[in-house]
């Protein structure tokens, strides 16, 4: 279903509105507090805001409370809430959005490493056209443990080295981690895909 705008004279509150819908693709306007989705969502009783909770936030124009919420930084992107939805929100497409707004507003992010996480995968990605379990956990432990060494937090960097290496060993026996680099033929086409995202990003914010 296509997302349809609201046509009026927009206070800034309805602009938020109209650009999360348009961002992540979503008719948040279809939403009528029905709660399926929260009766599904896996993080929910954890983060205090399910995601009708969430969409609500963001029609009712409470924008702080919207890009600062455990929801944002915790959904696991199960689609549990689009699978249930009547009228097939995908609040983990909102989500992303509101990741993605919070970190162009300077806004700190409540879970810092699930940021950082988000930043190498979209790295990785870019660089070889698909994921890739060594480049990308390289990317995000090497961020990881910087900070954890700004900070003088030496026994975190062990901790984090032993729990990660216990993990590798264990996914390399069930065959769980692809060693090997893999490059999609046409990498040309998402390298433009991100130049052209970057080149939007630029454009909303002039």
């Amino acid at each position: 279903m296509p997302v349809k705008k609201l046509q009026c004279d927009m206070p800034k509150s309805v602009q938020f509105m109209n650009e999360v819908a348009e961002r992540s693709g979503q008719n948040i306007y279809a939403c009528y507090q029905c709660r399926r989705c929260a009766a599904g969502c896996p993080v929910g009783m954890q983060t205090m805001v399910t995601p009708d909770r969430l969409i609500r936030l963001i029609t009712m124009g409470e924008t702080e409370e919207a890009l600062n919420n455990l929801l944002v930084w915790k959904c696991v992107a199960c689609y549990t809430c689009g699978a249930r939805c009547p009228n097939n929100i995908q609040t983990a497409r909102i989500t992303e959005t509101l990741k993605q707004m919070a970190k162009e507003a300077g806004i700190t992010p409540l879970v810092e490493r699930t940021a950082d996480f988000n930043a190498a995968f979209m790295q990785s990605a870019g660089h070889l056209g698909r994921f890739n379990e060594l480049e990308g956990m390289g990317i995000y432990e090497t961020k990881t443990m910087l900070k954890d060494l700004k900070k003088g937090d030496i026994k975190s960097i062990i901790n984090e080295v032993k729990t990660q290496s216990d993990l590798g060993l264990a996914m390399i026996s069930k065959k769980r981690l692809h060693i090997g680099i893999e490059r999609v033929k046409n990498i040309s086409e998402i390298k433009a895909l991100y130049k052209k995202a970057d080149a939007s990003k630029k454009e909303d914010r002039k």
